[in-house]
């Protein structure tokens, strides 16, 4: 079973289209191939990020409020004990890696996969949705 860390930006496009390869990843959550791994920093900022960008948007509070709760019950919760900073060109993605980090994840799916050149002194892959996808078999 793969370990993976989701960023942001990728919960982001998956709320906002139906259509992609983030919403595809999304409705794969509790997949028996993959588990998702969370810190209590990384549900903050999906929950103030989602709530800023995408209530409204035919989502409400409610509703991001449980796609939170669905993947706080679906993930590996993971308390980070130590820090890696400053590691990354943007200082608000260390976090994100110190969770792949302190998980062992396989891999970090991000659309920003440039911001984490770094994560592969750690053993963590970075990949796109679309990238994640091909590897469990799962692009149209």
């Amino acid at each position: 079973m793969y370990q993976v860390v989701i960023d942001t930006n990728v919960l982001v496009a998956a709320l906002l289209s139906n259509r992609g390869t983030s919403y595809r990843l999304l409705r794969l959550v509790d997949d028996h191939r993959w588990r998702i791994n969370l810190s209590v920093p990384l549900a903050f900022e999906y929950e103030q990020t989602l709530k800023r960008v995408c209530t409204g948007r035919a989502l409400s509070g409610s509703d991001i409020d449980n796609v939170i709760q669905f993947l706080c019950a679906n993930a590996n919760l993971r308390l980070i004990f130590f820090l890696w900073r400053p590691l990354l060109p943007d200082p608000k993605d260390d976090f994100v890696l110190e969770l792949a980090v302190e998980s062992r994840a396989d891999f970090l799916i991000t659309f920003n996969t440039r911001d984490f050149v770094d994560a592969v002194r750690f053993g963590v892959r970075v990949l796109s949705p679309r990238e994640f996808l091909a590897i469990i078999a799962e692009v149209p």
